[in-house]
């Protein structure tokens, strides 16, 4: 069974100051992230023509507490990939009949087809974080969950599917910072919910269903990426790259993907 890897290098944060990449407040200059970014771009259309190729299939959810940057994020990998070939899936609240059926059923009927590239956008791991602070689930059902979902995912992985698990997390002053902007920012305004106040007000409750979350599912074949993202475009670049150094697609450049940034990225895989 294929196990993902791992890559730090340790020297990250050297090469990133020697090529200048960081403003005064210690993020990354938009101009170096474009520039590195474009690169890989180049390298994740190769990823999706090699996917077509061979008809392989390709799954990533990402996760994070509200405004932590999940769509943003996966926006921004899809940039230049063909949409008939790469989609994004957010599904809504459960109907009554998909409240009745088994809990993984419904993201099932969207997994990726052969040649396809499926970016969920949350995913079944709401159970593990959101139903459980607000009330969604009970805490028999929570529990249920746990017992479920690392077999599941491991049929997913020895059915072919290549698998990658993020998670996007952020500091409570950046997620209040964020908050903000969407109330100020009329092109953003749509993104504000009574839930990302909420968030906000709970984010202890998310920190340690987190953390739980990272003990109990992540494992050797499904490990968790979870990616700093309270800089989102240092935490963009290490996204791709993990991704790309993780598959042995057709004319890779590994001259470009090299490793990631071990101050930005961890991963969890304590659970076999």
């Amino acid at each position: 069974m294929r196990a993902l890897q791992h890559i730090t290098y340790t020297d990250a944060l050297a090469e990133l100051q020697e090529k200048k990449a960081f403003k005064r407040n210690g993020k990354v200059r938009r101009k170096f992230y474009e520039k590195q970014m474009l690169h890989l771009h180049r390298e994740l259309v190769k990823l999706q023509q090699w996917c077509i190729e061979t008809k392989q299939r390709i799954l990533l959810i990402f996760e994070g507490i509200d405004t932590a940057g999940k769509s943003s994020t996966i926006k921004e990998i899809n940039r230049y990939l063909n949409p008939r070939k790469a989609r994004s899936v957010a599904l809504p609240k459960p109907s009554d009949v998909e409240a009745g059926q088994w809990y993984f059923q419904r993201h099932f009927k969207q997994l990726p087809n052969p040649s396809e590239m499926v970016f969920f956008d949350r995913s079944w791991y709401n159970r593990a974080g959101i139903e459980q602070v607000f009330g969604f689930c009970t805490p028999e059902e929570h529990e249920r969950f746990y017992r479920q979902v690392n077999e599941v995912e491991e049929m997913l992985v020895e059915e072919g599917i290549l698998f990658f698990k993020f998670y996007l997390s952020i500091s409570k002053e950046t997620q209040a910072r964020r908050i903000k902007d969407r109330e100020q920012n009329p092109l953003k305004s749509w993104k504000l919910s009574a839930l990302d106040y909420k968030s906000l007000e709970r984010y202890e409750e998310y920190v340690a269903l987190r953390d739980k979350m990272f003990a109990l599912s992540g494992t050797i074949y499904a490990p968790w990426c979870e990616l700093k993202v309270d800089d989102k475009k240092r935490a963009r670049l290490n996204a791709v790259r993990y991704l790309l150094y993780n598959i042995d697609y057709k004319d890779k450049d590994k001259r470009l993907i090299q490793g990631v940034d071990e101050a930005i990225v961890t991963l969890h895989n304590a659970s076999v």
